[in-house]
């Protein structure tokens, strides 16, 4: 199977505990362990089940949705309508290091 790259980010006592694991399993690379803690995951079939019945509630006066357009707009209104609170920090500015002054001779 073809492999892809994949960029993460991971907290630093993680990537020294993969990279103990790594040399302690056997693979010849982080990426190699990784694959196969993903691989063994999948097989194993633990953990929540995705699905997306049951996560959407049908007005039962409108089963068509027909009037769906207009409940959608009328949402997308109200966010709109909401206020937007933006914090900016404040840019650090700090003086620049001296260079050494050159002697005049």
């Amino acid at each position: 199977m073809a492999k892809r790259a994949l960029s993460v980010t991971l907290e630093s006592d993680n990537v020294m505990w993969l990279k103990g694991r790594t040399g302690a399993a056997g693979f010849r690379s982080i990426s190699e362990l990784v694959d196969q803690l993903v691989t063994d995951a999948r097989a194993a079939g633990h953990g929540p089940v995705r699905s997306v019945i049951g996560t959407v509630d049908i007005d039962s006066s409108d089963p068509q949705l027909a009037a769906a357009d207009e409940a959608v707009r009328y949402l997308f209104d109200a966010s709109l309508n909401r206020p937007l609170v933006v914090k900016e920090t404040a840019t650090a500015y700090g003086a620049r290091p001296r260079s050494p002054k050159k002697r005049r001779g």
